[in-house]
């Protein structure tokens, strides 16, 4: 960043503070943003050394480094605008304070990363897919974003962001059109997304204010969006569509979490929390 996009960034949070209904929805959209690039880089880190081949663990090890920098860039917005120190907001918040999708803080499979991990690669094809055709949606929808600051975040990592969906369509294509057990299996996989999705396709509490703020455009609007998208791109492998998911039993956007998460993070702040004093 240059210092005249730095000078105007300043400014822009200045102005945003000082509207304190769109200081709120912003925050809120910011937390949800960042919340599920961490929760879900985090998941995919998991694989590291796990992954089919040695191509594949480097690529999914990558994708998970951009993925988490994006949350990064995201949690330091949130620190410009007043809502705490970026590092602490990733590390330090309780579960009931996150505001990631339900969807994005499943665990990979049976066991754990140092503990006889028994990891469904086709979860983690069809959830990381799903996840990147909303999010290409909502970068979309960002670049047009009323606070500027986030529209500049959302045309830097749309680039990067399409050559990872470029990689999970590969994936999709391949299987799908493979073995009779390989499309079961991603049927399975898709069901099993399906139960969690409308937690991520909601913008929660706050999204009419999100929505009328100008920051990001309505949830419905993005749902039909990705409806279209999705629709689409499972008639192009011989996919059925499963039909708009029904409302999740357990609300991310509302702080409602699992265990899972909970243990995500004990994972995630373990080293932070030794001195969180200390330049990491």
């Amino acid at each position: 960043m240059d210092i005249n996009e730095r000078i105007g960034t300043v400014e822009t949070v200045g102005r945003a503070n000082q509207r304190p209904e769109y200081a709120v929805a912003l925050k809120e959209l910011l937390f949800q943003l960042a919340d599920d690039d961490f929760i879900l880089a985090y998941r995919g880190s998991e694989w590291l050394g796990l992954a089919p081949h040695i191509e594949e663990d480097v690529a999914f090890s990558s994708m998970s480094q951009d993925m988490m920098g994006h949350a990064v860039m995201f949690y330091s917005l949130l620190e410009e605008l007043g809502a705490g120190n970026a590092d602490a907001l990733a590390q330090l918040r309780p579960p009931e304070q996150f505001r990631n999708a339900v969807l994005v803080e499943r665990v990979n499979g049976s066991g754990d990363y140092l503990n006889q991990p028994h990891y469904d690669w086709m979860y983690a094809i069809v959830r990381f897919y799903i996840y990147g055709m909303v999010k290409q949606i909502r970068l979309e929808s960002l670049i047009q974003s009323s606070f500027i600051p986030l529209a500049h975040l959302a045309r830097k990592m749309i680039t990067e962001h399409r050559y990872h969906m470029m990689h999970w369509q590969i994936w999709m294509s391949q299987l799908a059109n493979s073995t009779e057990e390989a499309y079961t299996r991603m049927a399975q996989a898709i069901e099993k997304v399906w139960q969690d999705l409308h937690g991520l396709l909601s913008q929660g509490p706050h999204g009419a204010g999100i929505a009328a703020s100008g920051l990001m455009d309505a949830e419905v609007v993005l749902q039909e969006r990705f409806y279209k998208k999705v629709q689409d791109a499972f008639a192009s492998i011989g996919i059925a569509w499963l039909g708009e998911p029904q409302a999740s039993k357990i609300d991310g956007r509302a702080c409602q979490h699992t265990e899972e998460l909970a243990s995500a993070l004990a994972n995630l702040s373990e080293v932070y929390k030794l001195d969180p004093t200390a330049n990491w």
